[in-house]
């Protein structure tokens, strides 16, 4: 039984780490190797791995929005390495998974192929993975709390901006600037934090630089190279850069 794996995590030293441990594995193929969490979802997606070696945190999109990007397509074993995301563990333990806690040694790496070997063995169908992986991310979007106001200071005065106000956010060096109609407001805080407190079923990045309320896009307009010209309501002009489209996608629930 050859277990075909992919591994992921934005840390080359911790990928590194993995694929010296698996040289030893005889049963272990490693079909490939991602740095990023776009890159993984098109590997899951076009590789089909048995299991992925999945890191918790990274940029632009976590271990968890990697997992909901490929479903509803059927999604490996997956074991996650993570430093200190406790939430993550606590659903391991729940749903019978597995983790990897940085930094581990081989002992507890063996312990986790073991685990996999088992697995794969005593599955019966595909869908029993499925249904557990889907109650984790269920689990955990439950819990998560979203942003549903932000407190703005301008000009000697704070107020209180309704989340569902804002039409799109640009990076500003260490600020952030919110678009809400004819305004704009500055906020001290970085595009990857912000993000991660926005609600996903509402705001997306489509840009390294640039998030955007979906509820606000009215058309879609190709350029060159992959890239799209998205165009608000009020008919601001923003750019959807090639590595953002397949999550744009997701969210619309479409393809383009």
């Amino acid at each position: 039984m050859s277990i075909r794996t992919l591994i992921v995590d934005d840390e080359p030293l911790a990928r590194d780490r993995i694929r010296g441990l698996l040289d030893s594995e005889p049963d272990v193929e490693i079909a490939a190797e991602c740095s990023t969490g776009l890159d993984a979802v098109a590997a899951i997606r076009g590789l089909q791995p048995d299991l992925v070696f999945l890191d918790v945190q990274m940029p632009e999109l976590s271990g968890f929005d990697v997992l909901e990007a490929v479903l509803p397509a059927p999604l490996p074993i997956v074991i996650f390495v993570t430093a200190h995301d406790q939430y993550a563990l606590k659903a391991f333990e729940v749903h019978a998974l597995d983790y990897l806690l940085k930094p581990f040694d081989r002992g507890r790496f063996s312990s986790a192929l073991a685990r996999v070997r088992t697995q794969m063995m005593l599955q019966e169908e595909s869908g029993e993975l499925n249904k557990k992986l889907l109650a984790i991310l269920e689990s955990v979007k439950s819990e998560r709390k979203y942003l549903d106001r932000l407190v703005v200071k301008s000009s000697g005065r704070v107020f209180f901006l309704k989340a569902e106000e804002i039409d799109w956010i640009e990076a500003a060096g260490n600020y952030v600037r919110l678009h809400t109609g004819k305004e704009s407001h500055l906020l001290r805080e970085t595009m990857a934090s912000l993000e991660s407190r926005l609600a996903p079923e509402r705001f997306v990045r489509i840009h390294r630089s640039t998030i955007v309320n979906i509820e606000r896009i009215r058309e879609l307009r190709s350029l060159f190279h992959g890239d799209y010209e998205v165009i608000l309501s009020d008919n601001t002009e923003l750019v959807l850069s090639r590595a953002y489209r397949e999550k744009l996608n997701s969210h619309l629930k479409t393809s383009f």
